[in-house]
């Protein structure tokens, strides 16, 4: 094979074209693998472990239906190592569990405005970019969804994926088809009795009832908390179920209309082409999500392999195509289909994005608003 031809099957590897083993079968395997990566090792998919060195497991702590599978087969077929996942179904409970202590996590999966609580804490190790080096923020389209991760100077997350908080229906069922946060309560309290769901999750359940005012998503106020406090205990009574888990209700026929996150909504949709995903005029929630290491991870080196390894592009190109939460990541956008990238669930129209709002720390660690989320539940 002369150079050319070399350069030609590289080009088709690193855009995933042609498996590892085809590409090392067609150029010789290990030593033209050798030669290249002394030669050019900025070419080659950067891995930031050795076989044997990592143990036999990494403990992830994420959220339901967020990662692919066959990528943690790969991983531990790669590796040796195990991975063993652990979800949750709000940031508030994964954080409260993390300070306690114990719990033995090696990758945690924080979303943008609870990374700078994290650090306040010193729950979370600096990483060691070196050892992520997948990771190449000048890849991602917009510094808004890597800049969370950067707190006081140091770096102490990464970026996974983005997405909105809005709301899906049942267009079989629900046939005047709400377009605003205003209209989801109000048919909520009137026609669709009994049929929707909500978070349990302050953050967006108590955001997006601030939205049926035009209030912040992030508002503080005390006066404005109070009139999203009233909406909701006035409409417990109306709600089919408090619950993140809320596909499975929703497949079932059980409830019409549920407070809703991007790639649920995509994976709703795959599955019954009924279900629509609506952002509220109003506006609303945009959202990063990102890996990070917990101080005292007991299997640090494990939990470098496994973030490095997702941010591979073709790894994470798989990923999107299992959850269906865009990236920002220029060079896995680049991998997906066009049906994909063009997706207006995963990509929205700008004018859709242009009201949201990220979510503030402030918003996350106020009293107030946990007390409002306990009233309204156990109303």
């Amino acid at each position: 094979m002369d150079r050319k031809e070399f350069i030609k099957q590289l080009r088709r590897y690193q855009k995933g074209s042609i498996s590892r083993r085809h590409f090392m079968g067609i150029t010789g395997l290990g030593t033209a693998t050798a030669v290249l990566a002394a030669s050019m090792p900025h070419l080659l998919p950067r891995r930031a472990y050795a076989a044997g060195e990592l143990g036999d497991q990494v403990n992830l702590t994420t959220w339901p239906d967020y990662h692919e599978p066959s990528n943690f087969e790969k991983f531990t077929s790669e590796t040796g190592v195990k991975v063993n996942v652990t979800v949750f179904g709000s940031n508030e409970e994964m954080f409260a569990k993390l300070k306690a202590g114990g719990t033995g996590w090696d990758v945690l999966v924080p979303t943008n405005y609870t990374i700078e609580t994290y650090v306040g804490e010193d729950m979370f190790e600096p990483l060691d970019a070196a050892l992520i080096p997948n990771y190449a923020p000048a890849s991602y389209t917009d510094p808004r969804f890597t800049e969370p991760g950067t707190v006081n100077g140091k770096l102490y997350a990464v970026h996974k994926d983005w997405g909105t908080t809005g709301y899906v229906i049942n267009s079989a069922k629900v046939t005047d088809k709400p377009t605003s946060w205003k209209e989801f309560w109000d048919l909520t309290n009137t026609k669709y009795q009994g049929r929707t769901m909500v978070h349990d999750y302050q953050l967006t359940t108590i955001g997006n009832a601030l939205k049926y005012f035009g209030y912040s998503f992030n508002s503080n106020d005390e006066k404005e908390l109070a009139e999203a406090e009233k909406l909701l205990i006035d409409s417990k009574p109306n709600l089919f179920a408090i619950n993140s888990d809320y596909k499975p209700s929703l497949l079932n026929g059980d409830a019409y209309m549920s407070v809703c996150w991007t790639g649920d909504a995509k994976q709703l949709k795959k599955t019954d082409p009924a279900f629509e995903y609506v952002l509220g005029k109003e506006g609303g929630e945009i959202w990063a999500d990102f890996y990070a290491v917990p101080k005292g991870a007991p299997h640090r080196a494990a939990a470098y392999a496994l973030i490095n390894f997702l941010l591979e592009p073709k790894i994470n190109a798989a990923e999107v195509g299992f959850h269906g939460y865009p990236v920002a990541d220029q060079r896995v956008i680049d991998l997906l289909p066009k049906e994909v990238a063009s997706d207006p669930i995963m990509y929205p129209a700008a004018e859709l994005l242009a009201p949201l709002e990220f979510g503030a720390a402030a918003t996350l660690t106020n009293p107030a608003r946990a007390e409002i989320m306990a009233r309204f539940k156990s109303a």
